[in-house]
């Protein structure tokens, strides 16, 4: 059974026809704010003269770089968020790998929107993090994992310029332990950072057909799981028999 998904990514992505690459690894975070139908998200617009989904409300998070392997943490993930991000993944399937997901989310979040996603160090002193967490030692915060949730994952098409196997990872406002006082983050890759209930952002019209999917299923699963529990059925969108399909994890 199709869905129409594949042709509405590609309205967003601008795309063509492209020869198939590897999609690459890459994570994002919902930053949630209350509880219930009122509960809010961080959402930001992607600058305009960005090639990929520009001027469009987007979650803050971007491509795994190699160095998030290698960032230490104060906390790992749950147990069973952790099995949920290892399923159906593809070598090398280390742990280190898994971890980078968040790390990765975490970092992006700090450079797009300018919040620490952590917790404050015993020892600034002797705190060590590693590239793209400067600014998290210069703090004394190190990211922890255990908090996080997993919301969804998502895997660009083939034939598209680029190509993302993107997990939507999802964690309480309470877990920002600091802010840049500018509001916004050092890339300047988001614009007009705003926090909106989640009928808000899925009412908007410059929202990816991906990211709306995820605010329905996110909106759905809150009614019945309001602290999203960690063994809750995460949705899994991949491309096969010509459109998207749906599965849980």
């Amino acid at each position: 059974m199709t869905t129409g998904m594949a042709a509405q990514l590609a309205k967003d992505e601008q795309g063509g026809k492209h020869p198939y690459i590897r999609p690459k690894d890459a994570a994002t975070l919902l930053i949630l704010d209350g509880k219930g139908k009122d509960t809010r998200v961080l959402m930001g617009r992607r600058h305009v003269r960005h090639t990929f989904m520009p001027g469009k409300f987007v979650f803050p998070g971007g491509r795994v770089d190699p160095a998030d392997s290698r960032i230490p943490v104060a906390l790992g993930y749950h147990p069973v968020v952790e099995a949920k991000l290892s399923e159906q993944l593809k070598r090398p399937r280390t742990q280190s790998r898994v971890r980078a997901f968040a790390l990765a989310a975490i970092r992006e979040t700090f450079e797009e929107a300018g919040l620490f996603i952590g917790r404050r160090a015993e020892a600034i002193e002797n705190l060590r993090l590693g590239k793209g967490f400067e600014d998290f030692a210069e703090r004394g915060i190190e990211p922890d994992l255990e908090p996080l949730r997993m919301i969804a994952r998502a895997i660009t098409p083939p034939n598209r310029s680029r190509r993302f196997d993107t997990r939507f990872l999802a964690v309480s406002a309470d877990a920002i332990a600091d802010r840049l006082e500018s509001g916004t983050g050092p890339s300047g890759e988001l614009e007009d950072i705003v926090w909106l209930t989640l009928d808000e952002a899925g009412a908007m019209d410059e929202l990816p057909m991906i990211t709306k999917r995820v605010l329905s299923d996110l909106g759905e699963r809150l009614q019945s799981d309001p602290d999203l529990a960690p063994e809750s059925p995460v949705p899994f969108y991949f491309f096969q028999r010509g459109d998207f399909q749906r599965t849980l994890l």
